[in-house]
């Protein structure tokens, strides 16, 4: 989905996706090659006008990395609101914060960004038009990947450093 926000200083809101491999000697995550950004980066995309940011996760996840989210757990912590009231609780992020947008000045996202694990490879292709060039990458590679912005590179390591030991795998069909 294109920008909604084209006007200096507005804000979309953007969910990013990262997952960690687990079925290796150590973990690995996997980037795809964004078109646009000419760079390695996490699954993601804009949140549309009639998504909520989880139904974005899932459909983004499905077009750019062939995943279903009945093949991932999802990293949470151990605290969190399970309900309230009648609103639709919606799962923690590691990170929810706002930058800059690539090559756009005045131009920002606010993103929401998730992490999965998972011991298998997707099932489905990436969706036509979608990025096929992904990798997988230990800690020591992501940190030697030069064609990776510093905001890519320092949430994967904080997911593979602080994440992946402390929050616990729940299944995300638990927020549908």
């Amino acid at each position: 989905m294109p920008h909604i926000h084209t006007e200096p200083g507005q804000h979309d809101h953007t969910i990013s996706i990262y997952i960690v491999r687990t079925d290796f000697d150590e973990p690995k995550m996997m980037f795809h090659f964004h078109n646009k950004a000419k760079l390695y980066a996490q699954f993601g995309g804009h949140i549309e006008l009639d998504e909520t940011p989880w139904g974005s996760v899932r459909h983004e996840l499905r077009e750019e990395s062939g995943y279903n989210l009945d093949q991932l757990k999802l990293l949470q912590p151990d605290s969190g609101a399970t309900k309230i009231g009648s609103a639709v609780i919606h799962p923690t992020p590691v990170v929810h914060a706002t930058m800059g947008y690539h090559g756009t000045a005045g131009h920002f996202h606010t993103d929401s960004t998730y992490a999965f694990v998972t011991a298998h490879a997707p099932i489905y292709p990436p969706e036509e038009g979608e990025s096929t060039d992904i990798i997988l990458l230990s800690r020591d590679e992501i940190i030697a990947e030069r064609q990776m912005d510093d905001i890519t590179r320092d949430t994967a390591l904080y997911i593979l450093d602080e994440i992946l030991s402390s929050w616990r795998p729940v299944s995300p069909t638990d927020f549908e």
